[in-house]
């Protein structure tokens, strides 16, 4: 079986481009170390501003991922952007992106649901029963303060 399996010899990761754009993220919990690939604002503590290098490089990282082990995608992502990421630290800032994206996803879908909902509800609230209703109360109200 090995005899069938092609050497693949030293590969070398290639360096990650430049292609898309960050915004800036809070700091909730008023933390003094930046997560990696975000740096403090000098300006206003309460905000981490992007370095695109560091993050591009972490999205070249998750794809290394599937292939390296984790020890060695972190030491590449160390040698490239300078700065020190453990596995550990990379697997769990890995782990806590997917985490926030599921988040999203179902809030959008719930943002969805009550669209729909706010729509079912104005399409009732259009019925003649409903605007009967309305004035038989605004009627009785009337007439107890009259009273």
């Amino acid at each position: 079986m090995r005899e069938k399996l092609p050497t693949i010899g030293l590969y070398i990761l290639p360096q990650p481009e430049n292609t898309t754009e960050y915004i800036s993220i809070p700091n909730i919990k008023n933390s003094k170390v930046a997560p990696f690939g975000y740096k403090l604002n000098e300006e206003d503590n309460y905000i981490f501003d992007p370095i695109p290098e560091e993050l591009n490089a972490l999205q070249e990282a998750k794809k290394y991922l599937k292939q390296y082990s984790s020890r060695k995608v972190a030491a590449w992502l160390t040698n490239v952007t300078g700065r020190s990421i453990t596995h550990t630290g990379l697997l769990k800032r890995i782990k806590h992106e997917g985490t926030n994206k599921r988040k999203a996803q179902i809030f959008r879908q719930w943002a969805r649901r009550l669209e729909k909902a706010l729509e079912f509800a104005k399409k009732y609230e259009k019925t003649t029963g409903y605007k009967e209703e309305k004035k038989l109360k605004a009627q009785i109200n009337g007439a107890r303060s009259i009273c």
